[in-house]
């Protein structure tokens, strides 16, 4: 029988009167590998650079209020100075984010952040020095109030992304996803790199820092025009406080800070009484990493049922890995041990940040989406500013293990809420509602 003379030439042969040809050509795909979801993702025109620019300006995020405790405390000698002012600066961003997020929507992100982010840097560089040269305290107060002109880069980015991915609602997902992850990656190396330049070099090190950081990122950011989404001068829509839905969902991100707040909080009381408070920032830094993973990985599949029905299974997901961490400390008293259980309880919080990101989208007139997100991220920062008082006083009046109760009641009142007012709201609306409103 004559052989093939290459691996190319397909043998002729005769199978029960039937000619066959046998192909000894190499087995290979048959098109190029598919991109993942990130990839394509990334691959939309525009989207590296803006994220790029975005990236830069969100890291301080972070590191200000650790830089700010470093600074004044090293200085003056009072954490609970150093506490009352970061305080203030979060009360003030709470009033004072959503109008700059407004006027971000009437205006443009390129004609607004900008000069927003001056008046952040300015107040950042005021209190640098009042802290340096001994001014009186309450200068320190209102130096720090005004940084909370410092605009939402998050935000900017969410509205950025529904604009380029309008229709797209797995696209819209995945983007969703990755910008949580950012967030916690920014939450997790912002206050190493804070302590590490105020440690290292000098006090005012970390807040100087950040402070050129925001403005270069900032300017990074609102440089890509392409992107952009457009301003709307004159919306006649409602004002995201009075859309529907969108209130149960900011009583569900305040109880999401909570959860964050009093997590923080408990976990260096508890680390502190074991004689380890140099490795509570680590062992935080672990629950950070879970939430970002989980984020990616979240981001990567694609979800069954709507970002409605998905919300409540986050939630209670959330509520049942939160049993961990007071298990971890009351039953074992070990350090490690909690390490690993905040490491799984943090897989929770990102999918349900990320799904109640995605609701707050729908909800939210198209025209006002920064301001919409602003308002989420503002229920989040007072949300942990109770966590922290729940969380301290728990530790305080009862004991650090009971402390961890805290973020386990946090999760489900946030459960509780999304059961009995969210499904309303949806029943009346688009069946699609991981898709934003436009």
């Amino acid at each position: 029988m004559p052989q093939p003379t290459s691996r190319d030439t397909p043998l002729l042969t005769v199978t029960a009167d039937t000619p066959v040809a046998v192909d000894f050509g190499p087995r290979g795909r048959s098109g190029p590998r598919a991109k993942g979801p990130y990839r394509r993702l990334l691959a939309v025109p525009g989207a590296r650079a803006f994220t790029a620019g975005n990236l830069v300006a969100r890291l301080p995020m972070g590191m200000f209020s650790v830089s700010a405790v470093v600074m004044i405390a090293g200085t003056r000698g009072s954490y609970a100075l150093a506490g009352a002012v970061t305080a203030t600066g979060l009360a003030a961003t709470a009033v004072v984010a959503p109008w700059t997020a407004r006027l971000v929507d009437r205006y443009g992100q390129a004609r607004v952040a900008p000069p927003a982010a001056v008046l952040a840097v300015l107040g950042s560089l005021a209190l640098l020095l009042c802290v340096r040269h001994g001014a009186p305290d309450w200068t320190l107060f209102a130096s720090y109030a005004a940084t909370a002109t410092t605009p939402n880069t998050g935000g900017m980015s969410r509205a950025r992304w529904a604009h380029l991915l309008k229709g797209d609602a797995e696209a819209l997902h995945t983007a969703n996803s990755f910008e949580q992850a950012v967030d916690e990656l920014c939450f997790m190396l912002g206050p190493v790199l804070a302590a590490f330049l105020c440690g290292t070099f000098f006090p005012e090190a970390g807040t100087l820092v950040g402070a050129v950081l925001l403005l270069t990122g900032v300017l990074l950011f609102t440089a890509q025009r392409s992107t952009e989404p457009p301003a709307a001068r004159r919306s006649s829509a409602r004002a995201p406080l009075r859309s529907p839905g969108v209130r149960p969902l900011l009583v569900v991100c305040l109880a999401t800070g909570a959860v964050f707040g009093a997590l923080e909080v408990v976990t260096l009381a508890f680390a502190d009484e074991r004689g380890h408070r140099a490795a509570s920032g680590a062992v935080l830094a672990l629950q950070a990493a879970g939430s970002c993973a989980a984020g990616l990985l979240y981001g990567a599949v694609r979800p069954a049922g709507s970002a409605r029905s998905r919300l409540p299974w986050c939630l209670a997901a959330m509520t049942a890995l939160m049993t961990l961490p007071p298990l971890a400390a009351g039953l074992t008293g070990s350090l490690v041990l909690l390490a690993g259980a905040l490491l799984a309880a943090g897989m929770a919080t990102a999918p349900t940040m990320v799904t109640t990101m995605t609701l707050v989208q729908r909800y939210t007139p198209g025209d006002r989406l920064n301001e919409g997100m602003t308002l989420a991220v503002t229920g989040l920062l007072g949300g942990i500013a109770c966590g922290s008082a729940a969380g301290g006083w728990t530790v305080e009046h009862v004991s650090t293990p009971a402390g961890y109760g805290v973020p386990v009641a946090a999760s489900a009142i946030a459960l509780l809420v999304s059961l009995c007012t969210l499904a309303p709201f949806g029943s009346s609306n688009r069946s699609t509602d991981s898709l934003p409103s436009h």
